[in-house]
């Protein structure tokens, strides 16, 4: 399966939450056993994440995954321009399958 596009927008100093139900063949995902990673860069390649999100699956046999970052990260995350993705994993087997990308547009915070 192919990372499915998706660009996001954050707001420097706030809460940031996306809520993704996951379906397969028409039917929500299982996610029993699963876990969630995603993090955002300046550039794909660079070595250094610029941050990373929290990932929690809310409701294993509906499919529903948080991805979140709170406001103390966003704070420290400069405005401009970022890549992401999302992946989904298992640990007892190794899977491992992007499910998002995209870029992140953190817009900068005025009131502090």
């Amino acid at each position: 399966m192919t990372a499915a596009a998706y660009n996001l927008t954050i707001d420097q100093g706030s809460d940031f939450a996306i809520q993704l139900t996951l379906s397969e063949g028409g039917a929500a995902k299982n996610l029993t056993g699963y876990s969630g990673r995603a993090q955002m860069r300046v550039k794909k390649t660079d070595a250094l994440a610029a941050a990373s999100f929290v990932v929690d699956v809310l409701d294993a046999e509906a499919g529903i995954l948080k991805m979140a970052m709170s406001n103390a990260t966003t704070t420290n995350v400069a405005p401009g321009l970022y890549f992401y993705d999302l992946e989904l994993y298992t640990a007892l087997d190794g899977v491992v399958s992007r499910l998002l990308e995209g870029q992140v547009t953190v817009t900068a915070e005025v009131t502090r």
